[in-house]
């Protein structure tokens, strides 16, 4: 449940950009991150910084299309987002606290969020987030300065690494549990 709500506003706005303007796309978007957050605000739990992040994020880049470049095309947008998310992502390993820690801490007993690796481990797949954004932005960029490449070549790069982190995501921590006896796991409850 816990991936669900982490990547709906992403899903969001990923549908609503083929249905609809980039504009409204942004903006829902920016509404979902803040409705996830008051649903972990609601559960007790802490508001994230990919959440806010994302909403800013969003947020931003609706008021900058209804208010200086509304001719900004659909590749642009998608590539503000992914450079955004990256930038989120890696700010939040360049600040020692990684995106991914926040909802680790909540789905794993003390013990183990006190574990010498449990931080480590938190580094290693947000570094994998990191990673995917980036691959997802050089995708849309390649994309927009070679022009006659197919559209599904980017979503092609996209889906694969977006997976390729939710895979990862889940298979990193029992990986540690195994190689180390003891559970790291960042988001095991989110299965």
């Amino acid at each position: 449940m816990a991936i669900f709500l982490i990547l709906a506003p992403y899903g969001a706005f990923t549908f609503l950009m083929l249905m609809t303007s980039a504009t409204i796309s942004v903006f829902v978007a920016s509404a979902t991150c803040l409705a996830t957050a008051a649903i972990d605000v609601v559960r007790g739990r802490s508001l994230k910084i990919l959440a806010m992040g994302s909403a800013l994020l969003f947020a931003a880049i609706g008021l900058h299309l209804a208010l200086f470049d509304p001719a900004l095309g659909t590749l642009g947008v998608k590539l503000s987002v992914d450079i955004g998310i990256f930038v989120i992502s890696l700010g939040s390993m360049l600040v020692r606290r990684p995106f991914t820690l926040q909802y680790a801490v909540e789905s794993v007993p003390a013990e183990t969020a006190a574990m010498p690796g449990f931080l480590y481990a938190n580094y290693v797949i947000t570094g994998a987030w990191t990673a995917a954004a980036l691959l997802m932005a050089a995708a849309n960029l390649v994309l927009l300065y070679v022009p006659g490449l197919p559209l599904w070549s980017s979503l092609a790069v996209a889906f694969a690494a977006r997976n390729s982190a939710i895979y990862f995501t889940k298979w990193y921590p029992e990986y540690r549990q195994i190689k180390y006896g003891a559970p790291a796991s960042p988001m095991s409850n989110s299965r």
